[in-house]
């Protein structure tokens, strides 16, 4: 049986409108006969929804609208027992959404995010989770929401001695400072490009490392993803599926990574039984609704029972 961990996760919250049609449109195209369906998302819910389908207790700090969608998103986060204390309703501000297109036979995507309550989340905001932040597992946050308000979490988390985890998307710069409080950063190969200048994975993490991120977890899709730390370089190899839907498999993977660091499983176990659940994801559709129970990964593996 394992130990139930907690994670804190700092992030966003949309809800996805999603049309899937038989290829991408190119730029100026207008691509007919996509089939339409509305779902939760934002790469903070869906980490969150991740974690807890793990086995982790979860706490979201994020901001939503005073409206239907953000309503509805705080609702079906408490189904999934997820503490919503901390997600606060911004007065004038919308609820995230984002426009999602989804084509060709390995689902591809393309994605577009409103401006919203995401980007009013605040230093203070962060600030009144500090007491749970400082008895988390594993602090998490991703790039949907402000730049101080990520800092923060991270000087949280790193004052109380809790592992942080950075996902860096959608990809953008980030200051050094940042990266030396980061204990696991898990960029897939184009956000590490963009953050080192790095073409093969393996330099990229390589100077990730020399920048401050203790460990990194660069994710190569479905070849699996690559784990570099102080001890060397892992490969670890995603087991063959036949994907339906990739939205939401880099969130996925940083949630199961999260609930399983909070436990205490060595980071390479971690990583590979994150890989694992990440590939069950993409065989499903959606982002959040994708995400495996822990009934569905730990079974095949006597390291996380």
């Amino acid at each position: 049986m394992h130990k139930r961990a907690t994670v804190v996760v700092v992030g966003s919250s949309n809800t996805d409108l999603v049309i899937v049609s038989g290829r991408l449109p190119a730029p100026g195209e207008t691509v007919l006969g996509g089939e339409f369906r509305r779902a939760p998302g934002g790469k903070g819910a869906n980490q969150a929804v991740a974690a807890a389908r793990a086995g982790a207790r979860v706490t979201l700090v994020g901001a939503r609208g005073p409206d239907e969608f953000g309503a509805t998103a705080e609702k079906l986060l408490r189904g999934e027992g997820i503490d919503t204390r901390y997600f606060v309703a911004k007065p004038g501000a919308d609820s995230g959404v984002a426009l999602i297109l989804l084509g060709g036979r390995e689902r591809q995507n393309l994605i577009a995010v409103a401006k919203s309550a995401n980007d009013c989340l605040t230093v203070s905001d962060v600030r009144r989770a500090a007491r749970v932040i400082a008895g988390a597992g594993a602090v998490v946050a991703q790039l949907e929401i402000p730049d101080a308000a990520i800092r923060e979490a991270a000087r949280l988390a790193r004052r109380g001695g809790v592992p942080f985890i950075l996902n860096p998307a959608p990809a953008r710069p980030l200051p050094v400072a940042l990266l030396r409080q980061t204990a696991l950063l898990t960029p897939n190969e184009s956000e590490a490009l963009l953050l080192t200048g790095k073409h093969r994975p393996s330099s990229a993490a390589r100077e990730l490392r020399k920048m401050g991120c203790q460990n990194v977890l660069v994710t190569l899709g479905a070849d699996g993803a690559l784990l570099v730390t102080a001890d060397g370089e892992q490969f670890i190899k995603a087991p063959k599926t036949r994907a339906v839907d990739t939205v939401g498999a880099g969130d996925c993977l940083t949630g199961w990574l999260a609930a399983l660091l909070a436990e205490g499983h060595p980071l390479p176990v971690a990583a590979t039984v994150a890989v694992r659940a990440a590939s069950v994801s993409v065989t499903r559709r959606g982002a959040m609704e994708s995400m495996p129970r822990r009934r569905e990964i730990s079974p095949s593996d006597e390291k996380i029972r």
